[in-house]
């Protein structure tokens, strides 16, 4: 009994992360906001599905095999979002007119 409510809990945090991801995507103005929307996002969705399904089979191995994609998710978007926003930068894709700040404006060099 206790089990299927952390399974329910996990499962809707998951879907809500990951319906959160596809509206920053289809909302935001700019590549940099869309990328930074769908990595956090849906790194956080994608773990909460997994650890569902951990808790769903409750067994060593499906938990292991769980688990990995989850760590391997973790490791790689945030090396995902910073290989796409620094490709386009160096392409010159400008910033949204609603953005306050851009801390690169004046160091074109900060990317050889």
């Amino acid at each position: 009994m206790i089990r299927e409510i952390f399974i329910s809990i996990s499962l809707f945090i998951g879907g809500f992360f990951m319906l959160l991801a596809g509206f920053g995507i289809l909302r935001f103005p700019d590549v940099y906001t869309r990328m930074h929307a769908g990595t956090k996002s849906g790194t956080l969705g994608v773990s909460g599905a997994l650890i569902a399904l951990a808790l769903y089979f409750w067994d060593t191995e499906v938990t292991i095999r769980a688990l990995l994609p989850i760590i391997f998710t973790l490791i790689t978007a945030p090396v995902a979002a910073h290989c796409i926003s620094r490709s386009a930068f160096k392409s010159g894709i400008k910033l949204s007119k609603n953005s306050v700040i851009n801390e690169f404006e004046n160091n074109k060099n900060i990317y050889p």
